[in-house]
């Protein structure tokens, strides 16, 4: 640990192990590879499962035996077995360091570091403490007026999660070797505790996979799900096999539709790695700034976070151009994972029919396949994905609500919306694109 002497909460009984949990102000408190071994063993165990039944996310999670990462030796991050882009010290930093989070976006960095009797990090997560509910895709605005209307103060809360980031991902980050589950308990009792110490309303983990979410719930917190849409690659050789496995008129449809938008001399470029210069970025960010205007009012990323990016992390950008005359009129930012390409960030400067979904979803199928990577997870919202092969999964979050009165109301209505997202990802399935038996 490094800088000035970092604050330090308590932590709930941690099976008699003796740990302190430390809050940094800044990720770079931590070393970065005291993070990211944290990071990529706690994704590894998520990706071991994430192909598993759920048949019954209600019951208790299991522990599992945890997969040897060395994220030094790797030839590239991608080849990490569980890399997951945006969990890791890099992109955390290039948020910090941008000023993309901090006091002018009301993303206050508190990340909790769990250090055993020698000192040693055992355990990481990303958190911090908020002052709006912006970039979060998870959405409580409705809580908050609530909350505040009955009297209460809603900010600040504590947000545990990456910021503008609707991508699941580990959030109880634990080494290998060291002790799972009191590593985790400490850090749920830390989060508890900065909770209280920074009289916030409430404490917030989103994006979490199914284990963690069922180990918030045996743990007595409050438990939501919503639903994205993911690709999932079934050993395709092409994409022409991935649409034989759709129904006629479904293949028709998107052949028609990656024709149309090709049309007029546009063409695609993939850019990755060492070939990502600062034009494309310059490019890149007035496609983002567009629709970001559009979408949120103000965009989430600024400039310098896109250059950060591609100096510390090129290997796992995939920039996807759509050219004409050698000029790009569209382009979209994904992130590779050793199991998954993430779709994040579009926009064009022409209206050109079914370019978004070109560049966006077919585009990365095309990529997955040729990579042989497990899914696409191509981010919040959009049943239009469900037509071109994107199917629907569970999203989970968990939600530590202190005052009483207010858990109460909040408990029954997620109740009652997880009844409504359970039937809803069931009658979705019944319309997608492939082909069905019988």
């Amino acid at each position: 640990m490094t800088g000035q002497e970092a604050e330090t909460v308590d932590s709930q009984d941690t099976d008699s192990i003796p740990v302190q949990v430390r809050i940094c102000r800044k990720i770079s408190e931590i070393e970065r590879v005291d993070w990211d071994e944290c990071a990529v063993a706690s994704a590894a165990r998520v990706e071991s499962q994430i192909n598993a039944p759920e048949d019954n996310p209600e019951s208790a999670c299991e522990e599992t035996d945890t997969v040897e990462s060395d994220p030094q030796h790797a030839d590239s991050n991608s080849e990490i077995e569980g890399y997951n882009p945006f969990i890791s010290f890099d992109f955390l930093s290039c948020l910090e360091d941008s000023d993309c989070v901090g006091p002018m976006s009301g993303w206050h960095p508190h990340h909790l570091a769990v250090e055993d009797e020698n000192g040693g990090i055992s355990g990481v997560m990303p958190a911090y403490l908020k002052t709006n509910s912006f970039g979060e895709y998870v959405f409580d605005h409705g809580w908050a007026d609530a909350y505040e209307r009955a009297g209460g103060r809603y900010y600040p809360k504590l947000q545990v999660s990456v910021p503008f980031t609707p991508a699941t991902g580990p959030r109880l980050m634990v080494r290998d070797g060291a002790a799972l589950s009191p590593t985790m308990t400490a850090l749920i009792g830390g989060a508890a505790e900065l909770t209280r110490k920074a009289d916030a309303s409430s404490a917030h983990w989103t994006f979490l996979p199914a284990d963690e979410w069922r180990r918030f719930g045996s743990l007595g917190l409050l438990r939501r799900t919503d639903r994205q849409f993911h690709w999932f690659n079934r050993g395709y050789r092409s994409f022409d096999e991935f649409l034989e496995r759709l129904s006629s008129r479904k293949r028709k449809t998107i052949r028609r539709e990656r024709r149309d938008a090709l049309t007029d001399g546009i063409t695609i470029e993939w850019v990755t790695g060492s070939d990502i210069r600062e034009h494309h970025w310059d490019a890149f960010h007035a496609f983002y700034q567009d629709t970001g205007a559009r979408k949120w009012g103000r965009p989430y990323l600024n400039r310098e976070f896109f250059s950060l990016l591609g100096e510390r992390m090129a290997d796992d950008v995939l920039l996807v151009f759509a050219n004409r005359g050698g000029m790009p009129i569209a382009g979209a930012l994904n992130m590779i994972g050793s199991h998954a390409l993430f779709g994040r960030h579009w926009g064009c400067v022409e209206d050109v029919p079914f370019l978004h979904f070109e560049i966006c979803y077919y585009q990365a199928i095309d990529f997955a396949i040729q990579h042989g990577l497990d899914r696409v997870e191509a981010g919040a919202q959009g049943e239009h994905k469900l037509a071109r092969g994107y199917e629907p999964v569970t999203t989970y979050s968990a939600h530590y609500i202190p005052d009483s009165g207010f858990r109460d109301a909040v408990a029954d209505y997620l109740a009652r919306e997880r009844v409504y997202v359970d039937r809803e990802v069931t009658a979705l399935q019944d319309f997608t694109p492939f082909k069905k038996s019988g």
